[in-house]
């Protein structure tokens, strides 16, 4: 039998069980796993044809495939650490914006801890050292899921006609006015709204953001007026106005939305960092529609993907910290 039919047909079946979920309900995180088992194994039955046909260049390829793990982490931690001094530059010292940087700086300190636990050969330092390295590789390879998935689930589009347009809000900039990181979110808006209007339709566009901290208004209505400034008629918009989370954002507009209509169906615009995150809470609160996202400054797009990944760590924490648990159980009793 040829070694390659074994993982082409887990390949099918992983890429046959993403799609019937994705049918199902994209706003899944389970279907980046389907998604990501569907094209290792795919991998993996590419190199066994190419070992079958020549084992040299299969070699020489699974020997170059391991090379690049140790030069994409060095490459990754010295990117990170860039990143996060150029978002300390430009965004200012907040907790949020020194995610790259403690990333980047914690890679560099896990190989150097790797490195001298290595010299010193101690028993209770290497289970330290075994938990830590497998924990890091659960969430990489959590990550890896939530990116890749993150990816497609953007670049998907629903031709569906709409009644809702939904804009999540993100905080106003000196209390009143739209900072560009909303101002890209209402544009989207707008322009989803005009392309459903130049089929025939008339949906509604829902602002979404209450009055935070230090903020002169509720976030909605600067949300609204920034529009209307560009040529959105006032009588279209809905003022969802209480909200202080995305949970809160997208409960409450589902809420104004099912008021409204209650067989509607509507598409929430959020910046494409948080698209998937956003989708995820989504159909929890039973909002019936998808997310999509509008461009992102790239040195910000970093920190923000980081931000995300790590708030659906803690949304998941027990099953998550069972894992972690198990890893550290195993490398102490692997030590000792």
């Amino acid at each position: 039998m040829n070694p390659a039919l074994l993982p082409l047909a887990a390949a099918v079946f992983c890429f046959a069980v993403f799609l019937i979920s994705f049918l199902l309900d994209r706003r899944k995180l389970r279907n980046g796993f389907y998604l990501f088992f569907a094209l290792a194994f795919f991998g993996l039955a590419m190199l066994a044809l190419l070992a079958s046909i020549s084992p040299e260049a299969a070699a020489i390829v699974a020997f170059g495939l391991f090379a690049l793990i140790p030069l994409t982490i060095v490459v990754l931690a010295v990117f990170l650490i860039g990143n996060g001094v150029t978002m300390l530059r430009r965004e200012g010292r907040r907790p949020a914006n020194l995610l790259s940087l403690a990333a980047g700086a914690g890679i560099v300190a896990l190989i150097v801890f790797g490195f001298v636990v290595g010299q010193l050969g101690w028993a209770p330092l290497e289970a330290v050292r075994d938990s830590v390295d497998g924990i890091v590789a659960y969430a990489s390879f959590l990550f890896v899921c939530f990116l890749l998935y993150s990816l497609v689930y953007g670049r998907v589009r629903s031709r569906r006609p709409l009644d809702f347009v939904v804009v999540l809000g993100s905080g106003l900039l000196g209390g009143k006015n739209v900072p560009p990181l909303l101002a890209g979110r209402l544009d989207r808006g707008a322009r989803v709204l005009s392309a459903e209007d130049r089929k025939g339709r008339a949906p509604l566009l829902v602002t979404s953001g209450g009055q935070g901290p230090g903020e002169d208004l509720p976030e909605s209505h600067a949300m609204a007026d920034y529009l209307v400034a560009r040529g959105v008629a006032r009588e279209r918009i809905v003022l969802e106005d209480r909200s202080r989370t995305t949970r809160e954002n997208l409960a409450f507009s589902a809420g104004l939305m099912r008021s409204r209509k209650p067989g509607y169906r509507c598409v929430v615009v959020t910046n494409n960092f948080h698209v998937l995150r956003a989708a995820l809470i989504a159909r929890e609160v039973k909002v019936n529609g998808q997310v999509i996202g509008a461009p992102t400054a790239w040195y910000f797009w970093p920190s923000a993907t980081l931000r995300e990944f790590a708030a659906i760590l803690v949304d998941h924490r027990i099953v998550n910290g069972i894992v972690c648990a198990a890893i550290v159980l195993a490398s102490v009793l692997k030590a000792f």
